[in-house]
């Protein structure tokens, strides 16, 4: 038990870091006229160092323009044109160096008639072959893996998610908060991925950490005997914060776009990735404190407070972070 709570509480610790560790890099290329292509390509950056990665495109495009630079929070964002000859359909497109690092590189590719291509690129898949009308199991595919991946690599949603696990007791209150929580970030996802409600993704972000310090503080207050709303009604406020987290969502898809020609298809399996990614981890918890139970572990009650201010500290860490970002 106490090297699994150091295991914990050194995760704990290391949180703030990881939320920024995590960013995949992103090429989107707009065809603007015939065989003419704009490119962002937008480079994760560490500090002041650029990850040495760079987008190759057919032997037929030559570049138009010097690209321009500029740093954009934690990367480099550069633009420049290319023409293509023969256009980009059929052709490769690869991130040179991707191989060599950990990171995930999200291409997103729009031709003139509206159709979009996205894809995911890996150290182990560093290239694809574009394809003038993207297949619906490409669609499904690409957004399905897109939806699981963000919540599991989101360590902010997932500390939310792990701090109503310390607050709600009972299956059935357990399973109506998850529902809650669902609906909720369900209803604004879609909302604000379409385009009916626009928030500012920078406010919810700050907001979404500060959702995560509320239920620590609950958990204090639980600890001590004292009874808060999360307890009374758990699936109140975890559909009131599960809106917010919606809007979270949004942002990452928004960033990343949407195929025009299927849109609902890419919205509902992003969103089914996501539900997946959050059953996996809710899963994976109640699973670890079972067999704790089993094999007679109870939790020592220094351990649990020092596991609770940790998650608020890092909460608050993020709240305070966040928004000086937009203050």
């Amino acid at each position: 038990m106490p090297r699994l709570l150091a295991l914990v509480i050194l995760l704990l610790s290391t949180l703030p870091a990881l939320a920024h560790e995590v960013r995949p890099g992103y090429l989107e290329i707009n065809e603007t006229s015939a065989n003419q292509y704009s490119v962002l390509w937008k480079v994760p950056m560490k500090g002041d160092a650029v990850l040495r990665l760079s987008p190759v495109f057919p032997s037929s495009c030559e570049q138009l323009s010097p690209p321009s630079s500029r740093p954009v929070a934690a990367a480099m964002v550069r633009q420049w044109t290319i023409s293509c000859n023969d256009g980009l359909t059929d052709g490769e497109i690869a991130i040179n160096g991707l191989a060599q690092t950990l990171t995930d590189v999200l291409v997103r590719v729009k031709h003139r008639g509206g159709t979009t291509q996205t894809v995911r690129l890996t150290p182990q898949a560093a290239g694809f072959t574009v394809n003038g009308e993207p297949s619906s199991m490409e669609v499904i595919g690409t957004y399905l893996l897109l939806g699981f991946e963000h919540i599991l690599l989101g360590i902010d949603h997932l500390l939310f998610v792990f701090a109503l696990l310390l607050i709600v007791q009972g299956w059935k209150r357990l399973v109506g908060t998850i529902t809650a929580f669902t609906i909720a970030h369900s209803i604004t996802l879609a909302a604000a991925t379409l385009g009916f409600v626009n928030v500012p993704q920078a406010p919810v972000e700050a907001v979404i950490a500060l959702s995560i310090l509320f239920l620590a503080t609950e958990i204090i207050h639980l600890q001590q005997g004292r009874i808060g709303i999360t307890q009374r009604y758990p699936w109140i406020v975890a559909f009131i914060f599960g809106l917010l987290h919606g809007f979270g969502f949004a942002g990452a898809l928004t960033e990343v776009g949407l195929p025009q020609t299927d849109i609902p298809l890419a919205l509902l399996f992003f969103n089914v990735g996501v539900e997946l990614g959050q059953l996996a981890f809710v899963i994976a918890v109640l699973l670890l404190n079972l067999a704790l139970k089993r094999i007679a572990l109870q939790p020592m009650r220094w351990a649990e407070i020092t596991v609770t201010y940790l998650i608020g500290s890092v909460a608050a860490f993020w709240t305070i972070e966040r928004v000086a970002a937009f203050v």
